[in-house]
């Protein structure tokens, strides 16, 4: 997606998709036989819980969670805002939390303990990306993608103040 103005591939659509096939081989493997709720947040991990989903092939749930931290900001404000919250009990269920990138983990840890007041069975976490540079918080990520660089990245699901979520391929934002 070069042709874009501002725009660098830094991930091409095949290179996600192997990825998310491996992560959903990683998955079955441990999640088989356990009936799971996949718990999406949105809007940015809806492309890859999507992708993600139709790879596994036994009984699951899926919900989404709505938070807010960024705004139409480049930074996250440090305050996470529950806009939506789950509507499925996950008392005794073993949940895993689908994210489409981790920087801060400010947004994740909340979610995680949020979640954890609900008694789930067990709880963990998949990511598409983690951008590691810019933690603030420690986050335990079971399942993981990519590790990226502390750029501005949009694209499949990724968004700056709404825009490119549409991208098939993952960019570096320029400027």
């Amino acid at each position: 997606m070069d042709s874009q103005a501002g725009l660098q591939c830094f991930l091409q659509a095949t290179e996600i998709n192997a990825a998310v096939v491996r992560l959903a081989s990683e998955i079955t493997r441990d999640y088989r036989g356990k009936n799971p709720v996949l718990i999406g947040i949105l809007k940015g991990s809806f492309v890859f819980m999507a992708d993600l989903v139709r790879q596994l092939d036994f009984p699951l749930e899926i919900d989404f969670v709505r938070l807010a931290s960024y705004g139409d900001n480049r930074q996250t404000t440090g305050q996470v805002e529950v806009k939506l919250d789950i509507g499925i009990d996950v008392r005794n269920r073993h949940l895993l939390v689908v994210e489409d990138i981790v920087d801060t983990g400010l947004t994740v840890s909340f979610l995680m303990d949020h979640l954890k007041k609900r008694e789930p069975a067990s709880i963990k976490l998949c990511a598409l990306t983690d951008k590691s540079a810019r933690r603030q918080v420690p986050v335990a990520i079971d399942y993981l993608g990519f590790t990226v660089p502390d750029s501005f990245l949009v694209g499949y699901g990724l968004d700056c103040a709404g825009k490119y979520r549409n991208l098939p391929d993952i960019c570096i934002l320029d400027g």
